[in-house]
């Protein structure tokens, strides 16, 4: 999509602080973190939100959330604990409209959130 900040980002015509790239998922550090660590985990292909998913898409979100587990484990976040999230639509707080899971760690952090 081409208005859309995250695929003109896995398309290399924004700049990003990648920490992750295989030929489906990219992540990359957010650029108003929430805690040490703050990682975006992104398919390659456009998804505008959860709401679209389809079960051909159960691959995919997989592979997110087992990434995210791999980048806190590289961290060293996962033992003490960490958090996904993943908005869907305005009143939730999403605010880029292509699926996104947010890796947030290396803190404490309440709950509820919001």
């Amino acid at each position: 999509m081409s208005d859309c900040l995250f695929c003109k980002i896995i398309n290399r015509e924004i700049a990003a602080s990648i920490v992750y790239e295989d030929d489906r998922v990219l992540a990359f550090n957010d650029i108003n973190p929430q805690g040490p660590t703050h990682v975006l985990v992104v398919p390659k292909r456009h998804i505008a939100t959860l709401n679209e998913l389809t079960s051909d898409d159960d691959q995919i979100v997989g592979e997110l959330i087992r990434r995210s587990a791999a980048i806190a484990k590289e961290r060293g976040i996962s033992e003490g604990g960490f958090r996904v999230v993943f908005n869907t639509n305005r009143d939730a707080g999403q605010t880029v409209f292509h699926i996104h899971l947010h890796l947030i760690g290396g803190r404490s952090l309440g709950w509820p959130p919001g």
